[in-house]
């Protein structure tokens, strides 16, 4: 992030490097989502933060490079600490091998972290045990916006995730993907022990304001 200036248009520069354009996409995404969760038109987040809505659109589009003061605006527009705009939140497939994770810890107890997610809401824990036989066409209906499945398994094998992006895990891996659009989990062998926690946000909803001569969500 840069600061200075409101907005940093970078549109005509070649040599950003990938990192600012992962962030900047990143912080695409988070503010669109956010936005569209709190059923708020571009035009009312304008209102709320003080930015121009071409200033947003661009952000929007992951097209400029906001400064930390213009991420302050727009947590406090959406309700919400400015770090999560830089925290990926639901998006994609993340899946850690067994062979992949790093314990740590000290002479008689050690930790592997698995995952971080940030943010407040309902949270639910269980064992989750399946057995082959289960059709692999039936599909798991999307939970609310913003759902996350924390899946760790214990024995077996299995196929879960989104229905366009399925990842196949073994004992010893773990995966994290979205809730919140058709998924499934089918059992890839007689039967598979995994440990999965769901995590859903409390979203504050802010209505929408309505203009003399407009109507609610207008851009």
């Amino acid at each position: 992030m840069q600061t200075g200036h409101a907005f940093v248009n970078n549109d005509g520069v070649d040599n950003k490097s990938d990192d600012l354009v992962r962030e900047n996409e990143l912080v695409a995404r988070n503010v669109r989502r956010f936005r569209l969760e709190r059923a708020m038109s571009l035009g009312e987040l304008a209102r709320r933060s003080g930015l121009s809505k071409q200033t947003l659109s661009k952000i929007e589009q992951g097209s400029g490079n906001p400064t930390v003061e213009t991420l302050s605006l727009l947590g406090a527009a959406l309700d919400m600490p400015a770090r999560r705009l830089l925290t990926e939140w639901g998006t994609p497939v993340y899946v850690q091998r067994h062979d992949e994770g790093e314990w740590s810890g000290a002479q008689h107890w050690s930790e592997r972290l698995l995952d971080e997610t940030y943010g407040s809401g309902y949270v639910r824990t269980l064992l989750l045990r399946l057995e082959r036989g289960r059709r692999e066409s039936e599909a798991v209906d999307p939970h609310a916006p913003g759902t996350l499945h924390h899946l760790y398994v214990i024995t077996g094998k299995l196929r879960t995730g989104p229905l366009n992006e399925p990842v196949d895990l073994a004992a010893g891996d773990f995966a994290r993907f979205p809730g919140d659009v058709p998924h499934r989990m089918v059992c890839l062998g007689e039967r598979v022990t995994a440990h999965m926690v769901t995590t859903i946000p409390q979203v504050r909803r802010i209505a929408p304001t309505v203009t003399r001569g407009g109507a609610p969500g207008e851009r």
